[in-house]
């Protein structure tokens, strides 16, 4: 089944959400301690944010270009075996 673009940029965000927050936990508990690194949580916050932003970009992206890709190269696949067969 074939994704439409809303439900692509849907699925995207929603593992971004989640990643998100899995991902502040993990900075904000482990890296920034572990490292001594000087940042407050509203920094925390913001290159979280950067990230996520960039993550919901790529994710979309990637989702689309596979989406279409894929259905393209079976198509194809499917035409070139088809037309062995029927010769």
């Amino acid at each position: 089944m074939k994704q439409t673009r809303l439900e692509s940029l849907l699925e995207v965000n929603l593992n971004i959400a989640l990643g998100f927050f899995v991902s502040l936990l993990f900075w904000t508990f482990f890296i920034v301690p572990v490292y001594d690194i000087p940042v407050s949580f509203v920094q925390n916050l913001e290159i979280t944010g950067w990230f996520t932003v960039l993550a919901v970009a790529r994710g979309y992206i990637m989702r689309r270009f596979f989406n279409a890709g894929l259905h393209k190269a079976v198509r194809n696949i499917v035409k070139g075996v088809c037309t062995k067969i029927g010769s």
